[in-house]
């Protein structure tokens, strides 16, 4: 969809329907009826999904699909699609779709939201079911030869697989011209790792300078993360994980994602004090992944790696040295743990409040030279400003979240609007720019580390005056956890790169059933052609280092 395409009519602003008022609405198209935590579920025809999207869109207010999640069962298959507010996201509700075991179809979301387009391919390929009136149906994280879905039940995983590229016209062939003779070029852009921040592939067709068109090509970082989830118990096994989808820095978010999820599964309450302890190291890891994201977005703009992009990696140097304190690693941090954290604050105490005021008295200066040499820089302006516009319906249609949708000016932040942790106990502002362009994106970070400074700051006089005796850092869990059979959840967070997001059902056994990971990346990476065509090669790459995408997290 180009930008010049029409939207569909952003919805009003809805007040919450109980969810026997949702279930009136809808009528005939529900054939039954599921209670998921936090969330009432509607069971749907297959033909209907275009619909009942429709209508809880329009008529409801439900304007953010969040996550899509499928999954098969011995009788049937099983799409959810999760929808939410983005004014108010503490309201949602579950549309589960089923698909006949033999012949596992039904109608795509697309035509609805646009951030189906991606999830519904990522579920065809990884499970096998099938969507009509999908504009792009084909494998997305696997090459198009594969054979078998690998989330499949009946997928034999010692199948050899032969993966010949086909697809890829051979390099060394003689160029052709259309027919028409038309003025087009075919460019690859990647999978090498400068100025695509990580191994993707984009499939770039130029009308002379311009960009005409352009298709990701992901999936080469895809590593099984939600089925080494499946199969990993959910007190012990899991928290390692989360540490490598986002592997920058950001790893405590990430942590917390997965912790909240699961810790609203079992029931699990989490002290204050941790709560504090978990708050301070999630905003200590939005500085860490915010610093990369400025330093990198410099060096794709304009090349400057000896000022700002080393100046970033200084800085982040020293929080990272704070996190390393904290948890021992300075990448893969495992410090969270289900109702708390895994130990309390290094001692002596005295001693890391200094080196973290320390950090926080100098990085006004700090972010003072960044706002001096990047968002006062002409260069950049210039390659910036005004490119890479995203409007803010046409992000929210996409599934935007984090900065990409802040600096659209879409007011939407889960840490005020579906408060966890201790950030409703705090004074922060959430930062929005209604730039919609790259250089919005660019300084809604920077204005967001302030923010994350502030919050540090807070945290840090709180934990210094907390009584000794009651500095509880883990709540009493047990051993081995088994939640209710076919207990469904979706919990998310607000990472470094936005809303992820965690689904998980259970089945009564110490390890999830299924385990489906919302990646902000994953969606924000589908508006790239929204921002890019129509604009020039440069312009293409300064998009793409806006998003801040991390293809670990993209792929999992």
């Amino acid at each position: 969809m180009s930008l010049e395409d029409p939207e569909p009519d952003a919805p009003a602003r809805v007040e919450e329907r109980s969810p026997d008022e949702l279930a009136e609405l809808l009528g005939d198209d529900i054939i039954d009826r599921e209670q998921h935590l936090n969330a009432p579920g509607y069971v749907i025809r297959p033909d209907a999904v275009q619909d009942v999207l429709s209508t809880l869109r329009t008529d409801a207010g439900y304007d953010h699909l969040s996550c899509v999640t499928a999954q098969e069962y011995e009788d049937r298959y099983e799409s959810v699609y999760h929808l939410r507010k983005f004014d108010d996201p503490t309201q949602e509700v579950s549309v589960v779709v089923p698909a006949d075991r033999e012949s596992p179809v039904s109608e795509s979301a697309e035509p609805v939201f646009r951030t189906a387009d991606w999830h519904e391919r990522e579920a065809y390929d990884l499970v096998g079911i099938e969507y009509d009136d999908h504009p792009d149906l084909r494998r997305i994280l696997l090459p198009e030869t594969w054979q078998g879905h690998p989330l499949a039940k009946d997928y034999d995983q010692d199948r050899p697989q032969v993966v010949p590229l086909r697809e890829n016209a051979n390099p060394l062939q003689e160029d052709t011209r259309s027919e028409q003779d038309a003025d087009t070029m075919f460019l690859n852009i990647g999978p090498h790792h400068p100025a695509t921040h990580g191994v993707l592939h984009l499939k770039t067709t130029l009308d002379g300078e311009q960009v005409a068109d352009v298709e990701s090509d992901i999936g080469y970082l895809h590593r099984c993360e939600e089925q080494m989830c499946q199969n990993g118990t959910y007190r012990h096994q899991i928290m390692p994980y989360p540490d490598r989808w986002d592997y920058i820095s950001a790893g405590m978010l990430n942590e917390w994602s997965y912790a909240r999820a699961a810790e609203d599964l079992a029931d699990i309450d989490v002290p204050e004090y941790a709560q504090v302890i978990r708050t301070m190291c999630a905003e200590m890891s939005r500085i860490a992944a915010h610093l990369l994201a400025v330093g990198t977005f410099a060096l794709d703009v304009y090349g400057d790696f000896t000022a700002i992009f080393m100046y970033a990696i200084r800085d982040r140097e020293k929080m990272q040295n704070l996190l390393e304190d904290i948890s021992g690693q300075r990448l893969m941090f495992n410090y969270f743990r289900l109702g708390g954290v895994v130990w309390d604050l290094p001692e002596p105490r005295e001693e890391f409040f200094e080196k973290v005021r320390d950090f926080l008295e100098e990085f006004p200066t700090a972010l003072e030279e960044y706002h001096d040499l990047i968002s006062s820089n002409e260069i950049l302006q210039m390659r910036t400003v005004d490119t890479g516009v995203l409007p803010p319906e046409v992000a929210k249609n996409y599934g935007a979240t984090g900065p990409v949708a802040r600096g659209s000016g879409v007011d939407y932040d889960l840490r005020r609007d579906d408060p966890y942790g201790y950030y409703d106990e705090l004074d922060w502002d959430v930062v929005t720019d209604d730039g919609c362009d790259n250089y919005s994106r660019l300084f809604v970070r920077l204005r967001e580390m302030e923010e994350s400074a502030k919050i540090i700051e807070q945290c840090v006089d709180l934990l210094e005056g907390w009584p000794e005796d009651d500095r509880t850092i883990q709540s009493n869990v047990p051993r081995t956890l088994k939640p209710d059979d076919d207990t469904e959840i979706y919990r998310a967070v607000e990472a470094a790169k936005g809303e992820l997001g965690i689904y998980i059902r259970s089945d009564g056994t110490d390890t999830p059933a299924r385990f489906r990971i919302r990646s902000p990346c994953f969606s924000n990476l589908q508006t790239l052609p929204e921002m890019a065509e129509g604009e020039y090669v440069p312009d293409l790459v300064a998009a793409l280092g806006s998003l801040d995408i991390v293809l670990g997290e993209v792929d999992r």
